[in-house]
């Protein structure tokens, strides 16, 4: 999708409607900064507010994601390749997801591992010592917990026995085993447990 034309496309239309950035932002409840974003191509409109968006517009989701309304005759063929668009650009922000996963878990390990040995080697008062070993463990724990939340949402898990794949509750990815990122869990569609693996995309 050419983000620089449908930001033109969106400030056309604004225009059309005799709306002010201000106004339009007003009616989304969002900032007038989100809406110059959209208008110069820096960014695209949630998806939360891209059907609203799109009736005060007057256009289709269709026309916003081309940059321009579509005829009847291009509809179909529009329609599939905006589609195809949004699941490659899904694919990418789930690969630079899961490369994120893999920074915020050697950051915790590192920074847990350094407070372990500072508390450990280091001369100082027990309540610091305890203080500092505390702090370590927090830490990799929440960066573990956040780390496994990117990893359960990232992508999708693929069952060995049937070939499903899907995205599974937080709470099943948190309690299964696992190597990697295989786990070792319950498929919803056979209901075989396997161990599954992480895949981008659902093709």
């Amino acid at each position: 999708m050419d983000q620089s034309k449908i930001g033109k496309f969106i400030s056309q239309r604004r225009k059309a409607q005799g709306l002010t950035q201000v106004q339009l932002a007003e009616k989304l409840g969002i900032t007038d900064r989100a809406v110059s974003k959209w208008e110069t191509g820096k960014s695209m409109p949630d998806v939360s507010v891209m059907i609203e968006l799109c009736e005060i517009l007057k256009i289709t989701v269709n026309d916003l994601l081309c940059g321009e309304v579509v005829s009847m005759e291009k509809i179909n063929e529009t329609t599939e390749k905006n589609l195809l668009e949004m699941i490659k650009q899904k694919e990418e922000a789930d690969k630079r997801l899961l490369s994120i996963e893999i920074v915020i878990t050697v950051i915790s390990v590192v920074f847990m591992l350094t407070l372990l040995f500072i508390a450990i080697f280091l001369s100082m008062q027990e309540w610091l010592r305890f203080l500092l070993i505390g702090l370590g463990a927090i830490t990799f724990v929440v960066g573990c917990l956040f780390a496994l939340r990117i990893e359960q949402v990232a992508g999708y898990y693929e069952c060995q026995k049937c070939g499903h794949k899907y995205v599974p509750t937080y709470l099943s990815v948190n309690m299964a085993q696992h190597f990697g990122r295989k786990r070792y869990m319950r498929c919803p569609q056979c209901h075989e447990k396997s161990w599954q693996k992480k895949v981008i995309s659902k093709e």
